[in-house]
């Protein structure tokens, strides 16, 4: 018997972590769907009892090989339904610039081409969960200050 995936089945839950440093965002590149070939934020599903903070923080850690304190702030709610790729997600996008370190691409086999981008450069084309957190923070101004 095939166990519900979520995402798939039923809509899933994520976060996001919008990481920022010196005017720039972390971007990784998707392998794989939702949204291959798009450029994206760090983030996953949520696991059972554990806080979307949390969450938001370990896939930052987990995607980015980066250092992440505790200085992270809610940005914004992303929901998008992807009929190319037959999934539906809502997902809460945190944003901290509180990371160091230097970016590494620590799982191959679902991101590549992992790098910080000028907000006013962005690669193309971005995943729904990305392009809804710049928005979010070039609307925040007090992010970017």
């Amino acid at each position: 018997m095939k166990t519900a995936a979520p995402g798939v089945d039923f809509p899933g839950v994520g976060c996001g972590l919008a990481i920022l440093r010196d005017n720039q965002i972390l971007l990784c590149r998707r392998l794989k769907a939702p949204e291959r070939g798009h450029w994206t934020i760090t983030g996953g599903k949520v696991d059972m009892m554990e806080g979307s903070r949390s969450t938001a923080r370990r896939e930052g850690v987990e995607e980015s090989g980066l250092s992440i304190g505790d200085a992270i702030d809610f940005l914004c709610v992303s929901e998008h339904v992807l009929e190319a790729d037959r999934q539906h997600w809502i997902s809460l996008i945190y944003v901290t610039r509180d990371a160091h370190g230097d970016p590494q691409e620590t799982e191959p086999d679902k991101l590549a081409d992992i790098g910080w981008y000028d907000l006013e450069a962005l690669p193309a084309p971005l995943s729904r969960f990305a392009a809804d957190a710049i928005a979010a923070i070039r609307t925040a101004t007090s992010i970017l200050e």
